[in-house]
Order: structure tokens, then C-alpha cells, then sequence
């Protein structure tokens, strides 16, 4: 954590967010989204302006703009106004991970049931069926496996909480 009398070397802070944009780019992130995130990500307080973010990243801030609703609509930031101010701030959420696999359990759940959905449509012993099944299968496994995981995470979270 960075006191007041910690001096960040804020080259090598710019040169990370780069790095970690890249590397969310690489498993699928739009480019300014994953840039974005990783700015905030990197500021201790969690939360910018779009300007601060568009100074900071050196881009326009209709690109902010694009890339926070993106990342407002997979659940990974949030907007919000302090009152009496024009200028919205985006943050990210308090227990990020957690909620953000939250929502890809919704997502798991659905393709589970349009799998099911397909296995009565093509038969469940025809070839393209079974290949359905399985995928339903390994879906509903994924989500017994997720749910435990967040319960164990749960648990090692507090007890960590605890000991500090």
C-alpha cells in the first residue's frame, strides 16, 4: 500500500498498466477496456474521473466512455457521482473477483440449460445429442465445483481478515 511517504515510480506504474492491458487484450479484453481497467486497478483509491483516465492513458475521453460501459456491463466497474458534483467516477467493485464470476455463473447456468434444451431437440443418443450431454455434464460439474470454490474463498478471505 502507498503511504504518503511512499514514492511510486510512476514510469514503471504507466509501463504496468501497459503490460497488464496487453495481457488481458490477449485473453479476449477489448483493447481500451483492459487498458482502463488495469489504470484502475493500479491507483490505490480504486477510482478515477473519465478525465483522470483519458489524461492518465492519453486518449480522447469518448474512448473512456466506450471502454467503461463495456466493463460496467461485465460487471467489472461501476459509476457513480459524489453529490454536488458534475463528474462521474468509475470504480471498481469492493470484492471484484468474487462478483465477477458470479455473473459468468449466470452465464454457465444458461448455456447448461440450452444445452439441455438441444439434447431433447436432437435426441439424446444421436451423435450431435451426446456431444450436447457432455456439455451439459461438464457445465453442471463447473457449477458445483464454483460453488464451493466461493465458499472457500469466502472462508480463507475472512480468516485472512482476521489475522491482520
Amino acid at each position: 500500500m502507498t503511504t504518503p511517504d511512499t514514492k511510486r515510480d510512476e514510469d514503471a506504474v504507466r509501463r504496468y498498466v501497459e503490460s497488464l492491458a496487453l495481457v488481458l487484450s490477449q485473453i479476449g479484453m477489448q483493447r481500451m477496456s483492459a487498458r482502463v481497467f488495469a489504470a484502475l486497478m493500479t491507483t490505490d483509491e480504486g477510482r478515477l474521473t473519465a478525465a483522470d483516465l483519458a489524461s492518465q492513458l492519453s486518449v480522447s475521453p469518448a474512448a473512456v466512455s466506450g471502454a467503461v460501459r463495456f466493463l460496467g456491463q461485465i460487471g467489472l466497474v461501476a459509476k457513480e457521482r459524489e453529490p454536488g458534483e458534475r463528474r462521474d467516477h468509475y470504480r471498481l467493485f469492493d470484492d471484484l473477483w468474487y462478483a465477477t464470476f458470479l455473473k459468468r455463473d449466470r452465464m454457465i447456468i444458461m448455456w447448461r440449460d440450452a444445452a439441455e434444451n438441444g439434447i431433447d431437440a436432437l435426441g439424446e443418443g444421436s451423435p450431435a445429442g451426446e456431444r450436447l450431454a457432455e456439455m451439459r455434464d461438464f457445465l453442471s460439474f463447473m457449477l458445483e465445483e464454483l460453488n464451493g470454490m466461493y465458499e472457500r474463498w469466502h472462508k480463507m478471505r475472512e480468516e485472512k481478515n482476521r489475522a491482520s
